[in-house]
């Protein structure tokens, strides 16, 4: 019998019934570890050798290093008070889809290299369409983040809308530009970058109170560039802000984009698959008008990182973009899809088979319990904060973001700011939680983001009074 993977079939066997019995004890008790790591930078580095062993090793010591050296330099994005960031928790179908996927080692680039990879990532986005009420007409493909499915939609949006760029290189067209808000992610700004755009190729449109895009400021805008010899190519429209969860009214920016027929790409990311929730819908009015949508899994459904979920309208978009098939990858189907075509990446992994996982075992009810259950800890932590008078909350809170600091009415600005960034510290410091900051208006504010599937009302409610206690420890 053939070794699996080069091993003796015993000690494979052996090796994965231990390891899988690690990662069960390890997800049951992610309790126990403190969130952030506490080792110091190098630390991790130095502890592994200068080279590779010359000769091969047991796998008891590669464990016995991985729990000795590598696991206290891991910050535990699967603990339930991970409150930093956006949660990208692994659930354990979604794990163990990833297993087989590790398994299999396919590469889906064309059809014929596995079609059962292609074929399964067509229907398991078919599914997450409907299940986000999204029409049919969008077609998905999954790839490793936002920012990679942000810079496929806007590299499909120039060659569309500037297409003389194609030959002739962006030296040989007229300047492109990108509208969006400063709420939007950096990999907005990062991709325009990247296509050659320039930094004058991103302009910001202003925003309202609530940081929502002005849809007359931004028609304004796009008229008078194209008046003054630009291209305008898209608009990139935020459903849920990484810093504050602001939310830009897309049925009004896609009246805009329509009458001036330019590209619309809604960045929902993170709250994307909100839209689940019945009483969520009013967020996500317009959405089904873009031309493009990004939605990470990998944030808010469980899934492990990395899927971020690209849906556009025409695919032929993309293609005209991306396809480019020298003679060794040609093949005699037809009417199938080849999904290096949809994008950057030659190499893309079997990243399907953990979503369908995720979907097949939850459920679509299940999934929007735990959905509904996050928003829920949102809404009660934030009537927590409303509740304590030297607090203030940023409003509103339509996700399971919630954004707060300590506002003592007998501290100016600047004190306020570093008493905030001292109690995330004390916090994160102590390893009970993991907090991060941001910024409004020049001013330091808290994020607390939950959505981690391991998160209970008991880890909200610890870390709240951990941020609250540190009041006193900070002062003293």
């Amino acid at each position: 019998m053939p070794a699996p993977g080069g091993m003796p079939p015993g000690e494979f066997r052996e090796s994965g019934h231990r390891f899988v019995d690690w990662v069960a004890d390890y997800l049951s008790g992610i309790d126990e570890y403190p969130v952030l790591a506490r080792v110091q930078p190098g630390e991790v580095r130095d502890a592994l050798g200068d080279e590779a062993p010359q000769s091969g090793e047991t796998m008891e010591a590669l464990l016995r290093d991985f729990e000795g050296v590598v696991l206290p330099g891991v910050t535990h994005w699967n603990h339930p008070a991970f409150f930093a960031y956006f949660a990208i928790s692994g659930s354990g179908p979604g794990i163990l889809g990833e297993l087989l996927a590790a398994a299999l080692n396919v590469n889906a680039m064309v059809w014929k290299s596995s079609p059962a990879a292609t074929e399964l990532e067509e229907v398991t986005l078919d599914w997450l369409r409907g299940f986000l009420g999204l029409p049919p007409e969008f077609i998905g493909t999954i790839n490793d983040t936002a920012s990679t499915s942000t810079f496929s939609a806007l590299a499909a949006a120039r060659e569309k809308l500037l297409p003389e760029a194609r030959e002739r290189g962006l030296a040989g067209a007229p300047p492109g530009r990108v509208y969006t808000t400063a709420e939007a992610h950096s990999s907005v700004l990062k991709a325009v970058h990247a296509l050659g755009l320039g930094r004058e190729g991103a302009r910001v449109v202003p925003t309202g109170p609530r940081r929502g895009m002005d849809p007359a400021a931004l028609a304004d805008a796009i008229d008078h560039d194209a008046a003054s010899g630009y291209r305008p190519l898209a608009v990139v429209a935020t459903i849920g802000s990484t810093s504050i969860n602001a939310v830009d009214p897309v049925a009004r920016i896609a009246e805009v984009t329509a009458e001036r027929g330019i590209w619309l790409h809604v960045d929902a990311a993170y709250a994307g698959v909100a839209a689940a929730l019945p009483n969520m819908a009013s967020h996500f009015a317009g959405w089904e008008r873009a031309d493009s949508i990004v939605i990470n899994p990998h944030k808010w459904l469980f899934t492990p990182v990395d899927c971020s979920v690209l849906y556009v309208r025409d695919p032929a978009a993309l293609r005209a973009a991306f396809s480019l098939t020298p003679a060794y990858l040609e093949t005699a189907e037809q009417g199938v899809t080849h999904l290096m075509d949809h994008g950057l990446a030659l190499g893309r992994r079997f990243r399907a088979l953990k979503l369908w996982f995720v979907m097949r075992y939850f459920g679509q009810q299940g999934l929007r319990a735990h959905l509904a259950r996050h928003v829920a800890l949102a809404r009660r932590l934030a009537e927590k904060i409303d509740a304590e008078p030297e607090w203030e909350r940023w409003r509103p809170t339509p996700f399971s973001l919630v954004v707060m600091r300590h506002a003592p009415a007998d501290a100016d600005g600047e004190r306020r700011d570093a008493l905030n960034l001292a109690l995330i510290d004390h916090v994160n410091r102590s390893g009970a939680a993991f907090l991060a900051q941001t910024v409004i208006d020049g001013e330091t504010w808290v994020r607390f983001a939950i959505g981690n599937i391991h998160t209970r009302a008991e880890h909200v409610d610890t870390t709240w009074k951990a941020l609250r206690d540190a009041v006193g420890a900070v002062a003293d």
